[in-house]
Parts: C-alpha cells; structure tokens; sequence
C-alpha cells in the first residue's frame, strides 16, 4: 500500500491470564519494562522484524505505556512486588479512579482502570521513577533500533516529564491525548515532537459520516489547529485506532456493525465505501503523519472497543479490494509530491473552498500543489461540474485527476473545472510531474 512505517503494540511483559475485563491481548496492561511480552515473540524476533523493515527502507514505530500498568485487582488490593522495576507502592499515587476529567490534577494523579483491572498511576514527578523510565527508553530505543515512538495516555502525565522522555528516546515521539480540544491537546507538543491529531478526528468523522454531516466543522478545525498546534504538520492524522470505532460503522447499516465479516464489504450500503474514499483522502493528503489502522483497508465496521479491535486474519489479507487500491494510490501521489519537492511536507493544508458537501483543499508550493476535493454526497449524488478557484495553478496548466487518471487544464481566468459524480474524491496534481513515475501511467 505504499507505507514507510509500520506501528506496533506495546512490546513489554503484561499481565498474564484471564481477568474480569479480558486478557490483556493488547499491550496496555504492563507488569515489567524489562520483559517481553512472549505472545508478541522473542528479543530476535523484534530484532528481526526491525532489520526486515529496515531492509525494505521502512521505519519501525513501537507503541509503550509510561502512565500506569496493570494488575489483576481493584486499587487497593495491589501486590506491587508483581510490578517490575516499579514493585513497591511509593512509586505510585495513592488509589483513587480518575472522576473528573476536567481536573487536571484528578487527571494525572488518579488511575485509569475499574475495580477489577486496576491500574496503577506512576507517579512520574518522582525524580527515581524519572530516571528510571528515561534510562529504560533510551536502551530500548537503542537495543531493538527502533524508529519512533507511539506514547499511551499522555494527558495523564505531569507535562514536565516529556520533554526529557523525549530527549532520552532520540527518536521521534508521538503521544496520545485523547481530548477533540485544540487547546488542550496542542499543548503536549511543546513538550513532545508531535500528538495523534483527535481535534481534527471528531470534525473529519462528522463531516463524513453521512451526506448532511458538518462540513462548516472540518474547515474551522483545519485552521484552529494549524492556529493553535506547534505544528500541524508533524501531527499524526487519523480517522480510526484501536480506542474509537471504525469509520465504517458509523456508515455501515445496522445489521452489520461490528460483525467480523469478510463478506461485509457485500453488505454495507452503498454510499459506505465512497465516504470512506473520501476520509482517507483527507487522512493521506492533509497535513501531519498519516495513519492508517490495520483492517481500515479492507473496510471493517467494528464499533467500540473490542469490536473494533479484529483479527486482521479474518479478512483473508485481501488486496484486491477497492480501499486497498485506493490508500495505495493516495500513498503513491503524496510519495510523488514529496520526490518532485523535499519542502512538499513543511507546506500547511488549507482550505480553498467549501459548501455544505465539499471541501477543496490545496497542500504544496506553487507548482507543486496538490488539489484534493472531497465530498459527503455519497454514491447517489448528482454529477454537476463546478469552477474551482484558488488553487494557484496558472492559465494552461495541465494537471491529471489522478484517481480517474483524467486529463484536465486551468482555465484562462486561473479556475479549475472539477467534475464531481457518485459522491468520490477528486486529486488533481500537474501532469508534468508524473512523468515515469507510473502514476496514471506516466
């Protein structure tokens, strides 16, 4: 599909075995940093899946847990002596579950978790446990030649700890606030490279959804993030993960969301794939790092967590399937965009236009701009042909609309004629940029 990296679980030793609440299948209930986890491999095999990315010119991103980790029990019933480096309980706030969440203080010093699988809340202020953590990350970074990091329930910790955790990691480092504020998750980035962009993930879901969904959002999320983030353009840009529901349910119908069917694609209504185009177009096209969640490709329609947490295996791994293709062409003209021009990243998305269902967005310098135009018409829109203005491309210029590999010139008074139909995007790039790059078969 034309990716550069691939993002990984937490790698550590978590709790084993059954518990009220599942097993910790996903990574997030560690019990000791200096462990793997062994349903996840061996030292060689993470060793050697680095070097097989590697190999392939690709990066290796690993997810890790700093806030809390997990036991098998409510709060005040730990063993510490099962937690390891952290096994005594000074290395923790006192027990109390997070009960308001616009406390920040409630935030970072309560503990995530229920009484059943409690999770105890480091207390990363502590200069021993900084020490430790920033030791760790460094050899683990170091040992396994890992690329980035993907960092677990940033909000929850004191913001003074991640600058050095950053510092000591010496690679790039990405972390999870999971709050649609623009004001409150920016902040994390002047301590961390970068945050998973969820104040655009709830305006870019909303806009998509449905064909009345809040285009009006998606456009003053764009420019109050590029407006209030340190910058937008290193965010991690999504629109599924493991801790929200699939895009695909909130489109799919109702007989079918959250079933593990390959057949699925067979059965969600018919505008469900288009508006799916349409949001990873704005995923691989907009600014910040794209983030693709396995099964996004082959459409899957799980809800909430666990549902939307599929054994891939069950789809088959098929790659014949229309957002297989369609991710590995928006990879492909981003991948082009950035070859013809290395300051193609640094040049902030905007808006150029939009109604009530489109959005025309431009990313790139002059002369190498990309024009990508989305819609949340869906499949039974009507087709209609409108002049796009604004996208800097002068009189003549020849571009392709790559994903119909249509040829297309600007007009004498500088507007482009978009051709809207059946509810897909449009992305327009010159079309004397595409020579021999195999796109459009050029």
């Amino acid at each position: 599909m034309g990716f550069t990296a691939v993002w990984i679980s937490p790698v550590t030793y978590n709790l084993p075995g059954p518990t009220a609440d599942g097993e910790a299948y996903h990574g997030y209930w560690q019990q000791n940093l200096y462990e793997l986890n062994p349903l996840f491999g061996t030292a060689g095999d993470l060793r050697a899946l680095s070097e097989a990315l590697h190999k392939r010119g690709m990066y290796l991103m690993v997810d890790v847990v700093v806030n809390h980790f997990g036991y098998n029990g409510a709060g005040d019933t730990v063993n510490y002596t099962q937690l390891h480096p952290f096994d005594k309980q000074e290395y923790y706030h006192p027990y109390c579950l997070i009960s308001d969440y616009s406390n920040q203080d409630n935030v970072e010093d309560c503990w995530l978790g229920d009484t059943q699988v409690s999770l105890p809340d480091l207390k990363t202020e502590d200069s021993l446990v900084t020490e430790i953590y920033y030791s760790w990350i460094h050899d683990l970074v170091a040992n396994y030649s890992i690329d980035g990091l993907r960092i677990d329930t940033v909000k929850h910790v004191d913001k003074a700890f991640w600058a050095g955790f950053n510092s000591a990691a010496g690679v790039f480092c990405t972390g999870e606030s999971f709050n649609y504020d623009a004001s409150y998750t920016c902040a994390y980035q002047n301590y961390l490279d970068s945050v998973l962009n969820y104040p655009m993930y709830g305006p870019l879901v909303q806009a998509f959804s449905s064909d009345n969904g809040d285009m009006s959002g998606l456009v003053n999320a764009i420019n109050t993030i590029k407006g209030t983030c340190k910058d937008s353009t290193l965010l991690g840009s999504f629109s599924e993960n493991h801790d929200v529901p699939r895009f695909a349910s909130f489109t799919a119908d109702m007989a079918v969301r959250g079933q593990l069917l390959v057949k699925q694609l067979l059965l969600v209504k018919a505008d469900s794939l288009q508006l799916a185009m349409n949001v990873l177009a704005f995923t691989i096209l907009g600014d910040g790092v794209p983030i693709i969640y396995q099964g996004q490709e082959a459409h899957l329609a799980g809800s909430g967590d666990p549902a939307n947490r599929e054994a891939l295996w069950q789809t088959g791994f098929q790659t014949d399937v229309a957002l297989y293709r369609f991710v590995a062409s928006m990879n492909q003209i981003r991948h082009q965009a950035i070859e013809m021009d290395s300051n193609y990243l640094i040049y902030k998305n905007y808006p150029v236009y939009s109604n009530g269902h489109v959005i025309a967005m431009r990313k790139g310098f002059d002369g190498n701009q990309v024009i990508t135009v989305l819609t949340n018409g869906g499949q039974s829109s009507k087709e209609y042909t409108f002049a796009l203005g604004g996208t800097g491309f002068r009189p003549g210029e020849v571009l392709v609309e790559v994903t119909k590999c249509v040829t297309v010139s600007i007009n004498a008074d500088g507007s482009l004629d978009v051709a809207m139909a059946q509810g897909l995007p449009k992305v327009f790039y010159p079309a004397r940029h595409l020579s021999g790059s195999g796109i459009c078969s050029l």
